[in-house]
């Protein structure tokens, strides 16, 4: 991409989202269904890595937020599932002329144990964004005490390039 006489060929996002546990949803993690007792409380699904990761490609697009693009008083986006929101931030990145380099992924949770879902959140994630597994990765990070909430909180890293070869 060409700004001025500088050509960007790198983008860097960085993108974060938490939500509190609620009784009685369904847990989704990377667009992944979760065995636990609790789901995500949130006005979409609540799946904080594909929120997190949504945000880090509209930042590194220059674009608003995920929060600007689907309001929470919106009702449209009531129950929906976050892959939506992914989705057209890849739609954006892809009319831009950017494809991903890589993703990095923190999901900070006591419980349930990341590490016996990571691949599979991996698979899912690179299927829905169209890059080799190598590229992603997803890493589990207790919060040793840190908050009394219980609750879930993510924190990603998204590499774009340019796919211009000029």
């Amino acid at each position: 991409m060409v700004f001025g006489k500088l050509t960007v060929k790198y983008r860097v996002g960085i993108g974060f989202d938490s939500h509190l546990f609620e009784e009685g949803k369904t847990l989704i993690l990377g667009g992944v269904r979760i065995d636990f007792p609790k789901g995500l409380k949130g006005h979409s699904d609540g799946d904080v890595i594909l929120h997190a990761i949504t945000d880090a490609i509209l930042g590194a697009l220059g674009e608003p937020d995920i929060g600007e693009l689907f309001s929470d008083k919106d009702k449209r986006w009531e129950g929906v599932p976050s892959e939506v929101f992914l989705k057209e931030a890849i739609k954006r990145a892809s009319k831009k002329g950017f494809r991903f380099v890589n993703l990095d992924c923190i999901v900070i949770a006591d419980e349930p144990k990341i590490s016996l879902y990571k691949e599979k959140i991996k698979g899912k994630l690179a299927e829905l964004i169209g890059i080799s597994k190598e590229f992603i990765s997803v890493k589990g990070k207790r919060k040793e005490g840190f908050s009394s909430e219980e609750g879930i909180a993510c924190l990603c890293c998204v590499l774009l390039e340019s796919a211009d070869e000029s």
